[in-house]
């Protein structure tokens, strides 16, 4: 599916052009060696980008050598891996989103303290390592569903997301008015907890012809009359929020509990904290 190529490429670049830009930003005003600072940086930068690459490579070469009976075991766990990552990418940025700059530029000064250069090397390393491997991730369980068309199609996508994640940092680092950080990060949070839920459909579909898990009744009902999830508009629905226009009594199940859970997390009272005595 192009849009939820384009729509994960954009999400985490943005993300990781802000660490980049965090680190970037820091090194060139609080340091004196700054050209040597930012070669180790994005050097890590760079080294990032390539463990990336070696997971991509490493994931497609597992897909190809296995055997076509063990295909839908590969691809049902890659898409569950996926949809867990995406879940737990939200709900650490959730807690932690706004302290990442603070963490970020406490570990650089640090490292720039005891002139470890490599240290802002393995900085930046984990930091797109990450990133990327959450994108590679992400594609790989996309790719999985069924969902992302052909080849060409793909790589189309992922450039699109990656222009438009250019543009979009521009504007948030200029402080436009129509797009904040804040605004940012809530709606991109709301669609990847659709797109956690739709490849969390795909996953149940494959335990579900695998045998692994029961149907547990035939399909409950028929909304196909309304919105079929068999043609172009209610294929991209499908794929973006876990649509079923026939669900049976496991589907049903699974969607309702994702949301149930996601919601409770989201919503769950927090625990006041106690105060520290003297």
């Amino acid at each position: 599916m192009f849009g939820s190529i384009a729509f994960v490429v954009w999400r985490e670049s943005v993300e990781a052009l802000l660490v980049i830009g965090i680190l970037d930003a820091w090194l060139r005003a609080e340091t004196r060696d700054t050209g040597r600072a930012r070669l180790y940086l994005w050097g890590g930068v760079a080294a990032g980008l390539a463990f990336a690459g070696l997971l991509a490579a490493l994931l497609v070469r597992l897909g190809d050598a296995i055997s076509e009976e063990a295909q839908l075991a590969y691809t049902t766990g890659m898409v569950l891996i996926a949809a867990v990552l995406i879940l737990q990418m939200v709900f650490w940025m959730r807690k932690h989103g706004r302290s990442m700059k603070r963490d970020l530029e406490a570990q650089l000064s640090i490292a720039v303290i005891r002139r470890s250069w490599w240290g802002v090397f393995v900085l930046a390393l984990v930091a797109v390592a990450r990133e990327g491997s959450e994108t590679v991730i992400f594609l790989y369980g996309i790719l999985s569903s069924g969902a992302a068309g052909d080849l060409v199609s793909g790589v189309g996508a992922g450039l699109f997301g990656f222009a438009l994640a250019l543009l979009s940092y521009g504007l948030l680092q200029a402080g436009s008015r129509l797009l904040s950080w804040r605004l940012f990060f809530r709606i991109t949070e709301i669609m990847l907890l659709f797109l956690a839920c739709a490849l969390l459909m795909t996953g149940i579909d494959g335990l579900i012809d695998l045998e692994i898990l029961p149907r547990l009744s035939r399909r409950l009902w028929d909304s196909g009359w309304l919105l079929s999830d068999g043609d172009a508009t209610g294929g991209f629905i499908s794929a973006l929020t876990g649509y079923r226009a026939t669900p049976n009594l496991m589907e049903l199940l699974v969607f309702v509990g994702y949301w149930a859970l996601v919601l409770f997390v989201i919503f769950r009272p927090k625990r006041p904290v106690a105060p520290v005595l003297a």
